[in-house]
């Protein structure tokens, strides 16, 4: 008796209790499934739902298996709970809703469904099957399906875009955008190189360190972020940081075009040539940029720099040939036998565009036509705002005159941000100032001048050299202006428009209150222009100027001679 306890106790120590969970439900549905075994699976579904009835996954698998065995409309009733009621997260529930309409043969209602869930879903897991969904609709409805942004695809796209605003030189624009991207997404890495680039162009050197800082944290290795570092570092000349990284860079070997090219260029601007030209080759070599002529540019600057001018040459004529109509390739061929100095060759430059120098000399050839690399390649567009806080006093005024004849919003910005700088020239500020007038600007705008913050109107510029102001501002004095700059934009510069104002001004405060009556501004426009002409010592004669203006020589010559003894004749 007591052994038939003993193994009845025994049996019943092996006896494992079920737990009737929404797991044990859940599990039974997907072997039923796998087993097409559909009607156990969806009472299997319909119970883990019931265990667990503030789940939404177990409400969706319910949807799910309704939809397989075909009863659509309660499969979407389903859906309208979880993202009604649930989880609107759960944004998926609208490409499923999108399939059971299709099927339903109730295409409004599925192209509804499926444009919100491109609209609303961040994920993207049914990206590729909703375009492909979409087709279908477009074809079934006999209409194009209406415009829709991706929510999925959203930062990759306003990525594009921010890369499209750096290489048409918008740099403002192009980090106003990319941090905005990295606000909703911040291991956007890209985003994050380009947003250092973007400040760097725009020569904020400081932010460009600490973003390309940030990026390395999150990816130490980052090829991208590490070049752009060893530039930042070259601008900052800091010798010590840039050689470690430099040594690091030479040892590196990509093999990714992208990377390799990357590479190539940074090694080219770090004065690292004989590196550089190795990584070139092999992009030429392995047949990228067979049709890209700036590719085979840099590979000629790299060999001049390493002392293999006929390399350079071949290289040359190469690129010359993919792009005719560029000057690029032309000039450095005709420069070539001066390369042979070393001395020379610093003038060989990277960019894929005339030098700085150069084209400036051509722009002053022909002040009323810019060359066109000047106003629309952003590597150009990139070096003026970095020459206007960094270059050298001549420069900055160069710059300002190129920027004035470029005028874009971008440019605008600069030239505001230039006039907050406590380190720069009042006079130049001066200058961006009648600039930032003449592109139509007419409010006062902050400055700091003579070391204090203020706002500044151009008309309170307007004193003579004794500090004495105009008490206000006549029609008339501002035709004279108005007609002298349209005679004079075509052959004289800002600086001699601005002097030419200057000039104006000082006049009518040290004549005030016995200032001229204006009959003819004409006649005070023309003698400004001769005055200003002789200024900056050209020939002209009043006999010139008058014709232009349709103005008798007498009255130009009585005007300008009244104005220089009032103000005397200025020297340049």
């Amino acid at each position: 008796m007591k052994e038939d306890n003993r193994a009845a106790a025994d049996q019943a120590a092996k006896i494992i209790p079920i737990q009737w969970d929404a797991t044990f439900f859940f599990e039974r549905a997907v072997r039923s499934m796998d087993r097409y075994h559909y009607d156990k699976a969806l009472k299997y579904f319909r119970r883990a739902a019931e265990y667990e009835p503030d789940n939404p996954v177990n409400h969706c698998n319910l949807a799910g298996i309704l939809s397989e065995t075909g009863q659509y409309e309660e499969s979407n009733r389903i859906l309208v709970e979880i993202i009604e009621t649930l989880d609107p997260s759960m944004t998926e529930c609208f490409f499923y809703m999108a399939n059971n309409y299709a099927n339903m043969e109730q295409y409004d209602k599925a192209e509804r469904a499926l444009l919100r869930y491109l609209e609303e879903d961040e994920e993207g897991h049914y990206l590729d099957d909703a375009e492909e969904m979409m087709e279908l609709l477009q074809y079934e409805l006999k209409r194009p399906a209406p415009a829709v942004t991706i929510k999925a695809r959203q930062g990759t796209a306003d990525h594009d875009r921010a890369r499209s605003l750096l290489e048409e030189g918008k740099f403002a624009q192009a980090a106003k955008l990319l941090q905005a991207i990295l606000e909703r997404t911040p291991d956007f890495m890209a985003a994050r190189n380009n947003l250092a680039l973007a400040y760097y162009y725009m020569g904020r050197l400081e932010q460009a360190m600490e973003t390309i800082r940030e990026a390395l944290e999150q990816e130490a290795d980052n090829l991208h972020a590490l070049c752009n570092l060893a530039i930042f570092y070259q601008h900052a000349d800091d010798r010590e940081q840039l050689e470690r990284l430099a040594d690091r860079l030479r040892r590196t070997v990509p093999f990714h075009q992208e990377h390799v090219f990357k590479l190539a260029t940074t090694m080219g601007i770090l004065g690292e040539h004989e590196c550089a030209l190795g990584h070139f080759r092999r992009l030429l070599k392995s047949g990228s940029g067979e049709h890209e002529a700036s590719l085979y540019h840099y590979a000629a600057v790299a060999a001049v720099h390493s002392d293999r001018l006929e390399e350079a040459g071949r290289f040359w004529r190469q690129a010359a040939r993919l792009d005719p109509e560029s000057d690029v390739a032309r000039y450095y061929l005709e420069q070539l036998p001066l390369l042979r100095e070393q001395d020379a060759r610093k003038t060989a430059s990277y960019q894929y565009h005339l030098p700085f120098e150069e084209q400036f000399r051509m722009w002053e050839r022909t002040p009323d036509s810019m060359p066109e690399g000047m106003s629309s390649n952003p590597l150009v567009r990139s070096s003026f705002f970095w020459a206007l806080r960094h270059g050298d006093r001549k420069t900055k005024l160069q710059v300002i005159q190129a920027l004035a004849a470029i005028g874009d919003g971008e440019v605008q910005e600069a030239l505001r941000a230039f006039l907050l700088e406590p380190d720069e020239e009042d006079d130049l500020k001066r200058i961006a100032l009648f600039v930032l007038r003449k592109l139509g600007m007419d409010e006062p705008v902050p400055a700091v001048l003579g070391g204090c913050r203020r706002m500044l109107d151009w008309m309170a510029e307007s004193a003579s050299e004794d500090g004495s102001p105009l008490p206000g501002w006549e029609p008339g004095w501002q035709t004279v202006l108005d007609t002298a700059y349209r005679h004079m934009a075509k052959d004289y510069g800002v600086l001699q428009q601005y002097d030419m104002m200057k000039l104006w001004l000082d006049y009518l405060a040290r004549a005030y209150p016995h200032v001229p009556r204006v009959a003819k501004p004409e006649s005070w426009s023309a003698a400004l222009e001769y005055l200003t002409a002789k200024q900056h010592r050209r020939t002209v004669s009043y006999q010139e100027v008058a014709e232009r203006y349709g103005a008798s020589a007498a009255t130009v010559s009585k005007h300008a001679k009244r104005i220089d003894e009032i103000c005397g004749r200025w020297e340049k």
